[in-house]
């Protein structure tokens, strides 16, 4: 499908040359002389390589859709990631890199959504929040103010985060898999 190149919006799948592109952030710009442009940060699904590129209103691309399969997560060995069709149970194996920082909150057993092109794997999508456990959390400093004292802590996954100075070790919190920020504390 045809879009112009200012209906780009973020998230959007492009085609590009030759390349398939998610499109990270835009901003729309109107200079005082000449046409309006929109300038589009990308990230290329297949490589990982990212580039700037301004479209003007009478550029088209390419918008592609992604297919979607729910996978399972099966285990990790060493850079490579293996995730199970839970429809035909077939198992898929894709570079830790592909998912970038998410990797590190997979956990056995979660559900994802895979977005195909063509049946080659593009991305996986985790989970909004999982709940993960604090195993080293710093100890609270006297006299520092509630509001904006947040303390660092060390997650079961091995992933760092800032969390409330009444978080202690050994306490189970949500944490948001996009940012990698803690949300609240699990029931």
């Amino acid at each position: 499908m045809k879009i112009s190149g200012v209906d780009i919006r973020p998230g959007n799948i492009i085609e590009y040359e030759g390349g398939i592109w998610r499109a990270v952030k835009i901003q729309h710009t109107q200079p005082g002389k000449g046409g309006a442009y929109m300038q589009v940060e990308m990230k290329n699904l297949r490589d990982g390589r990212k580039n700037n590129v301004r479209f003007r209103s009478a550029e088209t691309v390419e918008r592609v859709r992604l297919d979607t399969k729910d996978f399972q997560f099966l285990f990790a060995d060493g850079e490579q990631l293996t995730f199970m069709d839970k429809e035909t149970y077939d198992q898929t194996t894709l570079p830790r890199d592909l998912l970038g920082d998410a990797a590190a909150f997979l956990q056995d057993g979660m559900d994802v959504v895979m977005e195909l092109y063509d049946e080659e794997p593009i991305s996986v999508q985790l989970p909004d929040t999982i709940e993960a456990t604090i195993v080293e959390a710093d100890a609270v400093v006297k006299g520092q103010t509630a509001s904006s004292s947040y303390k660092p802590a060390i997650l079961d996954n091995g992933v760092r985060v800032m969390v409330p100075p009444h978080i202690a070790s050994g306490v189970r919190i949500v944490v948001d898999t996009a940012t990698g920020e803690y949300v609240r504390r699990a029931d």
